[in-house]
């Protein structure tokens, strides 16, 4: 189905003069021909500078190489790597690829021995990507190891062990750690499984051990009893380094149980919380916990985007509740908090001057609720972009909500290693209430206030990350497989590719030889889809898959 576009008044206009300026200077613009980091720069903004690929040349895209892994198993969900004209990326049980990024050849290929335990564990066999740094390919492995590859050979160097899948829930890596000089940190799942989150982080040369740092804090106010050795907590997704602070930035998801809060009354610190701390000791600069005492599983796990406002940094930062953070990238400071979320019923809203939840509806045991947005968030993990020209924020959305009935966890459910404690008795996904369609979209949004621009809608909210470039383009996919390129000023489909299943990854641009790429990881997958079949039962019927497809021009 193709999807509808919605205009809106806001004037922002995107010239050749921006396109020109986005190229030769300023943030997101240096090392353009590579894809060097996660989010390719550490403001988080899958931009590409790069303009040979545009508005003008953008329907000569053909396919100039595929690359498949031949393990299909939740899909590719990886943002790919790009230096010096190789790619790297990872796919199914933590099979690590070095591809010629020129013509997909493969280069070498790394397959891990893991734990038997791994094939027990929730999250199994997806990896959101790897890292690349100090002549070493880092990723983190599904039975709760840190790796590092020799760069040029795939030869493993060393490995660490940091978590015991047996006693923490088979809590694992599945996005990959990250770099902070030479310090590679990262936190496993775990937001929801009866454990007490930490972030590892060890030395990047050697693989030994620096710091850890407990999510929970304790202090029995925070967490009562016993409540904080299950408290959930984990950091499950990609934190960012900024040098120029020498600051880790880093997410921690929902306290568990998630919706049933009996025996952990309290603020619940630093569960929901965009952490600040420094990379060499571990130790908390700051913090700013976005939703204290969660009941709704509304992570804060998401990225740290930082822009400028007033001359300044300020970081913004989706949380699953729908509503948007905006705060002083150097000690937290709340600048602003909008609404992402169209439908939103789970509190009255958010202060935006001191972050207050007002009137919070929290689920009761034993009582049915229908909650807006739903416990995959008003968005899922997959990434917005941000494009300097447009001074547009991109990224998509889901307009489901979730019935639910609060409950306390069977103790003899809780004995699995792929046990989870989200504290229901029922959960399903459902439509918005009065009749409305459920739906998802791609907004472009101006970051700091929220005021939309365009927004393409949906009949299935796409699961792909988004990637903007300074050809003034914005490429995503969606659920069944179509691959686009829209207009960034005004969201007009200018490319479409149909490539036979869904999109779970992150699109990422580089050059090489003078010659741009796009190359976007193909194949449905993760837990998403299936907990949002509830709502989508056609989500049932879409082919899984896992093809790497590059583009360039004719």
């Amino acid at each position: 189905m193709k999807p509808s576009i919605r205009l809106t008044p806001l004037v922002l206009s995107l010239t050749c003069a921006s396109v020109i300026a986005a190229t030769s200077a300023g943030p997101g613009s240096v090392d353009p021909d590579n894809w060097p980091q996660y989010h390719r720069t550490s403001n988080a903004w899958r931009y590409s500078p790069l303009t040979e690929i545009n508005k003008d040349t953008v329907k000569n895209l053909k396919v100039a190489w595929i690359h498949q892994p031949g393990n299909i198993t939740h899909g590719l969900q990886a943002t790919p790597i790009v230096i010096d004209g190789v790619l790297y990326y990872i796919s199914a049980n933590n099979n690590v690829w070095a591809v010629d990024a020129a013509s997909g050849k493969t280069l070498w290929h790394f397959e891990p021995k893991l734990d038997p335990l791994s094939k027990q564990v929730f999250y199994a066999a997806a990896s959101r990507g790897v890292t690349v740094g100090r002549g070493k390919v880092f990723l983190g492995t599904l039975d709760g190891r840190f790796v590092a590859l020799d760069q040029k050979t795939g030869k493993q160097l060393w490995s660490t062990q940091l978590t015991d899948l047996k006693t923490q829930y088979g809590a694992l890596f599945s996005a990959p750690p990250q770099l902070a000089g030479d310090v590679l940190f990262g936190g496993t799942t775990g937001g929801d499984q009866p454990i007490a989150g930490k972030i590892y982080a060890v030395n990047a040369d050697t693989g030994k051990p620096v710091w850890n740092f407990e999510i929970i804090k304790d202090d029995p106010k925070s967490w009562p009893g016993d409540s904080g050795k299950v408290g959930g907590g984990s950091a499950w997704m990609p934190g960012t380094y900024d040098a120029e602070s020498d600051t880790i930035y880093i997410g921690t998801s929902n306290a568990a149980p998630d919706y049933y809060t009996p025996g952990r009354e309290g603020d619940n610190k630093y569960t929901a919380t965009l952490l600040a701390l420094d990379p060499k000791s571990g130790k908390l600069k700051w913090h700013r916990q976005e939703i204290p005492h969660d009941t709704w599983d509304f992570d804060s796990a998401y990225e740290a985007l930082v822009v400028k406002k007033d001359g300044k940094d300020v970081i913004v930062h989706l949380n699953k509740s729908g509503f948007v953070f905006v705060m002083d990238k150097a000690d937290g400071k709340l600048e602003n908090v909008w609404q992402f979320a169209e439908n939103m019923n789970w509190a009255k809203g958010i202060d935006p001057k001191t972050g207050e939840l007002i009137e919070p509806r929290r689920p009761q045991p034993g009582k049915r609720e229908l909650l807006c947005p739903n416990l995959l968030g008003a968005r899922s993990w997959n990434h917005g972009a941000y494009n300097p020209g447009t001074g547009l924020w991109y990224s998509h959305g889901m307009e489901v909500c979730n019935e639910v009935v609060s409950g306390k966890d069977d103790p003899a459910s809780l004995r699995a290693i792929s046990a989870l404690s989200l504290g229901i008795d029922e959960i399903k996904l459902v439509a918005p209430p009065g009749g409305k369609k459920p739906d998802g979209r791609l907004d472009a949004r101006d970051p700091l206030t929220g005021k939309l621009k365009w927004s393409v809608r949906y009949e299935l909210p796409p699961l792909s990350s988004v990637l903007t470039t300074a050809g003034g383009l914005v490429f995503t996919g969606d659920m069944e497989g179509h691959l686009y390129a829209y207009d960034a000023d005004n969201g007009k489909a200018l490319w479409q590719f149909s490539a036979g299943s869904g999109v779970r990854g992150g699109p990422v641009s580089y050059a090489v030889n003078g010659k741009q790429y796009i190359v976007i990881p193909t194949g449905l997958g993760s837990h998403a889809p299936g907990f949002l079949a509830g709502a989508f039962p056609q989500i049932k019927d879409l082919p899984g898959g896992a093809a790497l497809i590059g583009f360039t021009l004719d």
